[in-house]
């Protein structure tokens, strides 16, 4: 290996320098305290642990996005936490086992083996919170509004939200008793919204008439709120359990709307994302210019199954590096410039300020640095006698 490419970093993976990493603290911050002041308690789980507890109750595509290794200790398989949501879901199940709801947040790096898009990061900093042992839609309609909170306290803005439901497509599938090779790929067919190749699969069942309409029908169905109603006539003496989802979606729909008018709400009954995971509504946060979702998350009761305790669950997350990334954050110098302390008075009144919570950096013996240099707007000087802060003027 060349002396230069010691400094190389590994596809996907990034250093933080200072003027990102300053506001994405600050971004960090308000988040932990919007979700304090909400309810929801902060919980720090291991970057790394047991696969099998790592991996437990969740779907295939986190296992391959997990990053593996041998314990040296233990001789058994290990894995660096793709995603902390099933973290959050054994430390309520396995750890707290209280009877009341209960509302978790988090914030840490995870680790995919593989970028979610090209070019993409493989090293992510998740933040998200999660509300355990409530089914109703109410609590959908609590962590929908989170979400979207966050992304305005993280300083986005033309957010807009997509909602679907994964129930409407199973009820549908189950009530057809399609194969489960049939129902794969029609599920596959309806993420790609392919009307031809929908029409194929279900031409080639033998199914009812009116099981094969209502699967077939919703690959259209994404919309505006006229999309409900469209919804109600296609399902209309079908499951009922599928007319309940739309009743949830409609609950969510409104909440968001009363609580956050300035969010359009959109609607896709083909939108099936974690389809083996999620159990009832979905819903993700997109922006203009970002092909892909900045927050999403749902319900996926029943994961605390395989931590001996089933509890209802619905939670959210985003990346907050993305976040970041997406407010265009100017560097601004913001400091004070002191001389280094040599005496005892220079030293209080550093101490003081710095309590006060102003930043204060100061100015090493011997070094030509200047104020606008070390990131300070002001500088600490005597003036008859007393220390005094004034304005620095940068040319």
């Amino acid at each position: 290996m060349s002396d230069r490419d010691r400094w190389l970093l590994p596809e996907g993976i990034e250093e933080i320098l200072p003027a990102e990493a300053s506001h994405l603290e600050t971004v960090r911050r308000g988040l932990l305290d919007l979700f304090q002041r909400c309810g929801y308690e902060l919980v720090m789980p291991p970057m790394i642990e047991f696969l099998d507890s790592l991996l437990t109750g969740t779907g295939h595509d986190l296992d391959l996005q997990t990053f593996k290794l041998t314990d040296q200790l233990s001789g058994r398989m290990m894995g660096v936490r793709a995603d902390m949501t099933p973290q959050a879901a054994r430390i309520d199940a396995h750890y707290l086992r209280r009877e009341v709801p209960v509302r978790l947040c988090y914030v840490g790096t995870v680790l995919h083996t593989r970028p979610d898009e090209f070019a993409g990061s493989r090293e992510l900093l998740q933040v998200g919170a999660e509300l355990f042992g409530h089914s109703g839609p109410e609590s959908d309609m609590e962590i929908a509004g989170l979400m979207l909170s966050a992304l305005r306290e993280a300083g986005l803005a033309e957010v807009h939200l997509d909602l679907g439901h994964v129930d409407v497509f199973r009820q549908l599938a189950a009530a057809a008793r399609l194969e489960a090779g049939v129902e794969d790929d029609l599920f596959d067919a309806l993420q790609r919204k392919s009307r031809p190749e929908v029409d194929a699969l279900l031409g080639g069942c033998d199914i009812a008439a009116d099981a094969r309409r209502r699967l077939a029908g919703l690959v259209d169905l994404s919309g505006g709120e006229e999309v409900l109603e469209q919804g109600r006539a296609l399902l209309a003496g079908g499951p009922a359990a599928a007319g309940q989802a739309l009743d949830a979606l409609q609950a969510v729909a409104s909440s968001v709307r009363r609580d956050h008018p300035q969010v359009p709400v959109y609607f896709d009954l083909a939108e099936l994302r974690g389809y083996r995971y999620y159990t009832g509504v979905v819903f993700s946060a997109f922006v203009p210019g970002i092909g892909r979702a900045v927050a999403q998350g749902g319900r996926y009761d029943g994961i605390g199954r395989a931590f001996g305790r089933a509890r209802a669950a619905t939670g959210f997350s985003t990346d907050l590096r993305l976040l970041s990334k997406l407010v265009s954050a100017v560097f601004r110098a913001h400091g004070i410039l002191a001389p280094f302390p040599d005496s005892a008075e220079l030293r209080q009144r550093i101490a003081g300020l710095r309590a006060a919570g102003e930043r204060v950096v100061v100015h090493l013996p011997g070094s030509a640095a200047d104020a606008a240099a070390l990131g300070c707007d002001r500088q600490l000087v005597t003036r008859d006698g007393q220390w005094t802060i004034v304005q620095v003027q940068h040319s």
